[in-house]
């Protein structure tokens, strides 16, 4: 069985990919107007990165209307296993205690958060 690649978005297209995970779908101007609002970026980067993207299947388009409507064609959650996966590997040996004593140690997490992680260890535990 041949193993399907996995696509890797960059820093620019998960930024891209944020917006349309908030959002569910959004015009490339809807995109970049958020998107101007913390970094300068111009209209046609953001046209020509959501269009690669949509070459590299990270998003779907509807192009029905003159105004194409993109959607995000990866969910948010598979892409955080990969680069979770790939951090742990690539960063902390392999270790994910590393990793979660690194982001508790150096981010303070709400008691609400750390709540949430001690119900996951528990049912890690049995």
């Amino acid at each position: 069985m041949a193993q399907q690649k996995t696509v890797r978005p960059t820093e620019s297209e998960l930024e891209i990919l944020q917006v349309l995970w908030e959002k569910e779908n959004a015009t490339v101007r809807e995109v970049h107007e958020i998107l101007s609002v913390s970094k300068d970026v111009g209209y046609t980067t953001t046209l020509k990165l959501m269009q690669i993207m949509h070459e590299k299947g990270l998003v779907s388009r509807n192009d029905a209307s003159k105004t194409h409507i993109y959607q995000p064609a990866v969910s948010r959650e598979k892409t955080q296993k990969h680069f979770v996966g790939k951090m742990i590997n690539n960063l902390f040996s392999g270790s994910p205690a590393q990793l979660v004593m690194q982001a508790l140690g150096n981010h303070k997490a709400s008691r609400d958060e750390l709540e949430e992680i001690q119900k996951l260890l528990n049912s890690l535990k049995k």
